[in-house]
């Protein structure tokens, strides 16, 4: 049997976004807390106030874990629809309808805990045609309630062979704050870095009907990685 060559192996992958320079990278959207937790820290043992810095250390240092945002290289065949997010599947169902969509779609949704890389990525390469934000409660995401009463910001995204697909990031329990970079009308690539949600969250990414869901209740996702479905 011929081996396929190395050069056709890596046509199976693609970089969405440029390798990151640092080999601990972290989201810009953790600066702020990053560099204030560590100027706190850095006051508190100048002072002397030597439990009080080392307790401020560790929570300089969880920051920095929670904000992480590692490369991921992201497969490179036509069809595939990739997770958003890192964590776990919590649900696999058909849904009717919703404020942003009328037509039978595959809801999966992807439950990520304060431990999970936070960094969302887009699932498949298309233009953002619609997106929408609603303020609301913030439920435990893995309360099925939280679809519908908890804050969200959704797209829609259209890929060139005119196939919609809905992402909508879910603010959770302790997630207060949900970071969406994309404006209608632009293009993202697929695995593209687009947003994060602070502190422990829940992605629902709907799928036309005709997609052929590859992943299973409990299983755990990779954004950018990690196959949800293919589309014809």
């Amino acid at each position: 049997m011929k081996q396929a060559s190395g050069h056709a192996l890596m046509d199976d992958f693609t970089w969405s976004d440029p390798p990151s320079r640092w080999a601990f990278a972290i989201a810009s959207a953790g600066y702020p807390l990053l560099l204030g937790s560590a100027f706190i820290t850095l006051v508190l043992a100048l002072l002397g106030l030597t439990p009080l810095a080392l307790a401020a250390l560790v929570g300089t240092i969880c920051i920095a874990g929670f904000f992480r945002d590692p490369d991921r290289v992201i497969p490179n065949r036509p069809g595939l629809v990739v997770s958003p997010a890192d964590g776990r599947v919590i649900c696999v169902e058909r849904s009717r309808s919703d404020a942003f969509f009328d037509a039978e779609m595959t809801k999966i949704s992807i439950f990520m805990s304060v431990f999970s890389v936070h960094i969302n990525r887009a699932p498949v390469t298309g233009r953002i045609v619609d997106n929408f934000y609603v303020s609301g409660k913030f439920l435990d995401v893995r309360d099925e309630r939280a679809t519908f009463e908890n804050e969200r910001n959704g797209l829609v995204v259209e890929t060139a062979a005119g196939l919609k697909l809905v992402v909508v990031q879910v603010a959770g329990l302790i997630a207060r704050r949900i970071v969406c970079y994309p404006l209608v009308g632009q293009m993202m690539l697929q695995g593209q870095r687009y947003g994060l949600i602070r502190f422990g969250s829940r992605l629902d990414v709907y799928l036309p009907k005709v997609a052929v869901v590859q992943v299973t209740m409990g299983q755990k996702t990779v954004a950018g990685e990690t196959i949800l479905g293919i589309l014809p």
